[in-house]
């Protein structure tokens, strides 16, 4: 017998969308920032939480600068859980010194500071002591001697840009996951409520929805960050309590029109709840068009949080953030090194590009018509 090919709509949706080039393209780019993010601290040459080791003799190196690095371990130890270094950094004690040469003479390592220009650093004497005991000279130097190269460069700090950036990823992905997901729970059950009841519940809603939509964004994020308090959380929050209007209003209209079908009327027939009509019933067939919101405001609250941490009032230092980036090399464009703020401006500008492109390739997906 012939296969039987399935003809639901669900099944032809994804078939249209694999057809679209830019949507899988998209889609395998958000896969990949998504790992990169989760295992940020794994791939990051600057494993140090947050990425902030911290090295202000090498600072706005440009991308593939190499330098010879000495480390001196620490004599604390950090009991740190194997879960806790590989989602949130290690607790790195250890100190390094950018050097650019060294030697041993009478039972001291001695070195010379990476110093820029004629000047020369002044040399410094390291004890073999600090060093773990048991290991000979030629030991030392080949395990704490390294040379270690920025393939992205350095930040004004000295930090290591590429970590900064890898680990920068999270605030965007979690702004963006976390403010859906909120403008979600409010818009859906909001927007299904005003739809369904009608009246004068429909009325309030929809007041409100006036209301909250004639204040400006940016505006109102600034407002609720600034009564919340600066933080990571705050931001969240923020931004998901200003992109629910949207999502509301579209979910009303949908319900609006639903509600109105056959299955409906005997779904209220058979006895059923409003809260099961709504949820089994009404819903499942209104979440398309909510499906392509979700991905245009997943790129919105990546904008909006970086135009917060451009304004200061995002994700504190020392956590990376691509707008606080932005904010703290802006005025290199002018100084020649211009590369320090257009990586992270143009890891935005992709990330959001991303989900616009796949919320238009949903879009056509979705589109029973076409």
């Amino acid at each position: 017998m012939p296969e039987t090919k399935s003809n639901s709509l669900s099944t032809l949706a994804l078939h249209k969308f694999k057809k679209n080039f830019w949507g899988v393209l998209s889609f395998c780019f958000i896969a990949v920032c998504a790992i990169v993010a989760i295992f940020a601290y794994v791939l990051a040459p600057d494993n140090s939480q947050n990425a902030n080791q911290m090295h202000l003799s090498i600072h706005s190196k440009p991308p593939g600068f190499s330098v010879e690095m000495l480390t001196i371990p620490s004599q604390e130890v950090a009991n740190q859980p194997f879960l806790d270094r590989l989602f949130f950094g290690e607790k790195n004690t250890d100190t390094e010194i950018p050097i650019e040469q060294y030697s041993i003479e009478n039972g001291a390592l001695k070195i010379a500071p990476y110093s820029e220009g004629e000047i020369k650093g002044v040399s410094k004497e390291i004890k073999l002591a600090v060093f773990p005991g048991t290991m000979t000279p030629e030991e030392i130097i080949d395990q704490f001697i390294q040379t270690q190269t920025f393939i992205l460069g350095t930040d004004k700090y000295g930090r290591d840009l590429l970590s900064r950036m890898l680990v920068g990823i999270r605030i965007s992905f979690s702004i963006g996951f976390i403010a859906v997901l909120i403008s979600l729970l409010l818009g859906i059950s909001l927007g299904a409520v005003a739809g369904y009841f009608g009246g004068k519940i429909d009325a309030l809603i929809m007041w409100l929805i006036n209301v909250t939509w004639s204040i400006p964004t940016l505006l109102l994020v600034i407002a609720i960050t600034l009564a919340l308090g600066k933080g990571f959380w705050q931001v969240f929050i923020a931004v998901g309590l200003t992109m629910w209007v949207e999502v509301a209003r579209v979910v009303r209209g949908q319900v609006l029109s639903v509600k109105q079908m056959q299955y409906v009327t005997a779904a209220r027939a058979l006895g059923f709840t409003n809260l099961r009509i709504i949820i089994k019933h009404i819903l499942p067939n209104s979440l398309a068009p909510v499906i392509v919101i979700s991905a245009a405001n997943f790129a919105g609250a990546i904008l909006i949080e970086s135009g917060l941490s451009f304004l200061g009032i995002g994700a504190q230092p020392p956590m990376p953030s691509w707008g606080a980036m932005i904010k703290d090399h802006y005025s290199y464009i002018i100084l020649g090194k211009a590369y320090l703020a257009v990586i992270p401006g143009l890891a935005i500008m992709s990330l959001v590009m991303a989900f616009m492109l796949i919320g238009n390739a949903l879009r056509d997906a979705l589109d029973v018509k076409g």
